[in-house]
């Protein structure tokens, strides 16, 4: 109850503005009855060549070499409720997994599936989405054409604007968006570079969450506040019904600059469930073993941090421009739910195929620099193990990975990507790699 009641707070916020101010009474949802939105097929498939490492832990990336195919599909779909109330309900299915079943890097090197096959989600289709959106178009002199596509039904709506979104989503859909470095299906596939790797952002394993969003979109700038359900433990599949407790609070202010450039200001805490790294290190050296971060999991533990996320188009009407990410987290409490990052900075560019005379392909390279919080690297060095790392022992390093991918269009709708991913210090250890990955990736969209 008192999420919820932050989240009417939060609304009333928002809208304190303009509760003087005309709305604008259009029409925003024009659809007349459930469409089919899109639907997509993706599949990857990844080989990791053997490379050095000195030593190898339970969650360890596998230094022999590994190979996986994974296959991910969905189809979408929303309707209109009334003329400002749309709901939406997306199904996907995934079978296989990462490369050494998403553990060993905290740069995974396939964003597609997330966690698939470090625990046991099963192969079946699923319910991703089932949320509605509630649109209220301020007066405005200037209009926004929305066309159809995933999660987003077809119409016309003032540029000033409240949107609620409630139900089951993606906190990603919302926050951290960037142009050129956001789907996985499309452009880069490492988690690090399709989103911010030190935002550990609420979600369940396969990266959804229920909650409650709120925008408010301005001609040059917006603000979006959220609150999201946190699982009951770390990497977990099943939500902690204690909200109090066990929660992700997100604030994020978008501001629209000069040549088309976006800059995005994150900041976010979570609680949950979570063990102290400093803690759990100390229990460990007192009983003589290696570490436990459950051992000393309590409720209503925080983990705060601050993003920056920046786009700048260069030329081709966009298709053409450069990124960057900045990240931070306080590092104290064990990461929960996205990678184990609590340092990160990235930065890209994208070129647009039209310049080689191919208008509909794109290629990209790009860069992300991750570290760890002085107590997670103690922890680990001691033998510890998140839900992603631990390799028994640390030499620490940053762990850096580079990113290149072509995508190119094979005719409307199918698309190719060979793609190369190069992890150096591996789970941030000295002792392991550089390791490679190479991929190719197929997508089919409707």
């Amino acid at each position: 109850m008192r999420a919820r009641q932050r989240a009417a707070v939060a609304a009333l916020l928002l809208t304190s503005r303009v509760a003087s101010a005309q709305f604008d009474r259009s029409t925003s949802c024009h659809a007349p009855s459930a469409q089919l939105l899109g639907a997509q097929a993706t599949f990857i498939g990844q080989k990791l060549p053997p490379f050095h490492a000195a030593y190898s832990g339970p969650m360890s990336l596998t230094p022999d070499g590994d190979r996986q195919l994974s296959q991910s599909y969905g189809v979408y779909g929303g309707a209109c409720l009334t003329s400002h109330i749309a709901a939406y309900v997306d199904v996907e299915m995934i079978h296989g997994s990462g490369i050494s079943h998403a553990s060993g890097v905290a740069a995974v090197t396939n964003g597609d599936v997330l966690r698939q096959g470090s625990v046991d989600l099963g192969t079946g289709p699923y319910i991703a989405r089932a949320f509605v959106r509630w649109t209220i178009p301020l007066a405005s002199t200037s209009r926004d054409t929305m066309p159809a596509s995933m999660d987003a039904l077809p119409g016309e709506v003032s540029s000033r604007r409240i949107e609620i979104d409630a139900g089951k989503l993606a906190a990603t859909d919302m926050f951290d968006l960037n142009r050129y470095a956001n789907s996985t299906r499309t452009q880069f596939l490492d988690w690090v570079l399709f989103n911010n790797g030190a935002w550990d952002y609420a979600a369940d394993t396969r990266g959804y969450t229920n909650g409650v969003a709120v925008v408010f979109l301005d001609e040059s700038w917006s603000l979006r506040v959220g609150s999201f359900q946190m699982p009951t433990f770390a990497n977990g599949n099943t939500f902690d019904d204690d909200i109090a407790t066990a929660r992700g609070d997100n604030i994020e202010l978008t501001v629209n600059l000069p040549r088309n450039a976006i800059v995005r200001l994150l900041a976010y805490e979570n609680h949950a469930r979570m063990g102290r790294y400093a803690v759990a290190t100390a229990i460990g050296k007192e009983n003589f073993v290696a570490p436990n971060i459950v051992a000393d999991d309590a409720p209503g533990r925080t983990k705060y941090g601050a993003a920056v996320n920046a786009e700048l188009p260069l030329a081709d009407s966009g298709a053409t421009g450069v990124f960057a990410r900045l990240g931070w987290n306080d590092g104290h409490n064990e990461s929960f739910v996205f990678t184990e990052v609590d340092r990160h900075l990235s930065t890209g560019i994208q070129a647009a195929g039209r310049n080689w005379r191919r208008a509909d392909d794109v290629a990209a390279i790009a860069i992300a620099m991750d570290g760890l919080s002085a107590d997670h690297r103690d922890y680990l060095a001691a033998g510890g193990r998140g839900f992603l790392l631990g390799d028994g022992a640390l030499r620490y390093g940053q762990e850096i990975v580079a990113e290149g991918y072509y995508s190119a269009t094979l005719w409307r709708g199918v698309y190719l990507s060979p793609d190369v991913i190069w992890i150096v210090h591996p789970g941030y250890n000295r002792d392991r790699g550089p390791a490679v990955v190479l991929t190719a990736r197929l997508s089919l969209r409707y």
